[in-house]
């Protein structure tokens, strides 16, 4: 018996220029049990089943602006230095305190 379930989703893509196309997206899983001889469970055949969804997606392109890219480029550097700054006065603080424990004795 095989049996193939289809999700279809209904979908609007709209380009830059404002251009639309009405289209589907659709998915496909199949699958196969095999009926023993003698042992019928199940009918043989092939069975469609068919899943619509209710909701749409809607694909939109748009250009983003140099001013918008340079925007997004300062904060991802400005993350990485605060990132970075975090992780050595981490490191240098526990170093700092390792040392002090070391001149008194108490480090192990």
């Amino acid at each position: 018996m095989y049996q193939y379930f289809i999700k279809v989703v209904p979908t609007v893509y709209t380009d830059v220029s404002g251009h639309t196309i009405q289209s589907n997206q659709f998915s496909v899983t199949e699958h196969y049990r095999n009926s023993e001889l003698g042992h019928l469970h199940s009918l043989p055949g092939v069975f469609f089943f068919y899943d619509l969804s209710p909701i749409k997606v809607t694909f939109t392109v748009e250009h983003i602006s140099f001013l918008h890219f340079l925007t997004n480029m300062c904060a991802i550097v400005g993350g990485v230095f605060t990132v970075s700054g975090i992780l050595d006065s981490f490191i240098y603080h526990g170093q700092k305190a390792i040392k002090k424990k070391m001149e008194i004795g108490k480090f192990s």
